[in-house]
């Protein structure tokens, strides 16, 4: 790196050259202007939506040979206007964390240890059981005849990542399904 001499003292590079506020490039050093952002080498971009609250902010994900690289929020957002929260700027982390579980983990009752499961045989699992739980605890009418048509052995708790169509449409299949406890994480 070259030896910096009295000229090159920010404020006399200010005052000299057509930068008298120093905002630009009189206060820039070479080898900030040496470098350039990460989206420049991305192969490409996406928009998304972050997945952490149900307010809806807009992303930009930059990608580079299939990973992801950088995220950031839209500018052309109306909701953010390119703003994200410190958990929305670290989306990146929550995609390439060495950390992240990428396979479906169950621990059998009384069991010490987690098993991987395969997507099927989970999904099976949970129908299954919901079905169980459906049938055991249906109650068809109360002790005065009077039609309940209800189930007390299912409930649903949603979180405030599920956007309101995702809401409308769990409502409604619980209510189909007989339950009658729907709560969502915003009200308790």
């Amino acid at each position: 790196m070259a030896r910096l001499t009295f000229l090159d003292w920010p404020v006399l590079r200010q005052l000299r050259g057509a930068d008298p506020t120093g905002r630009g490039t009189a206060v820039t050093s070479s080898r900030t202007r040496g470098i350039a952002p990460r989206t420049a080498e991305a192969d490409g971009m996406a928009e998304s939506v972050c997945p952490y609250c149900a307010v809806g902010c807009s992303q930009r994900i930059f990608h580079k040979d299939g990973r992801v690289i950088q995220i950031e929020g839209n500018p052309h957002s109306p909701v953010s206007r390119g703003r994200l929260c410190p958990k929305g700027a670290a989306s990146e982390q929550l995609v390439n964390s060495s950390l992240r579980q990428t396979t479906v983990r169950y621990r059998r009752p009384y069991g010490t240890e987690w098993e991987d499961l395969d997507l099927d045989t989970a999904m099976d699992m949970i129908a299954d059981r919901f079905l169980q739980a459906r049938r055991d605890h249906w109650e068809d009418e109360d002790e005065h005849g009077h039609p309940l048509r209800r189930t007390m052995g299912i409930a649903s708790l949603g979180g405030a990542t599920i956007d309101n169509e995702e809401n409308y449409l769990i409502k409604k299949f619980f209510t189909a399904a007989g339950a009658i406890q729907m709560e969502n994480q915003a009200r308790i």
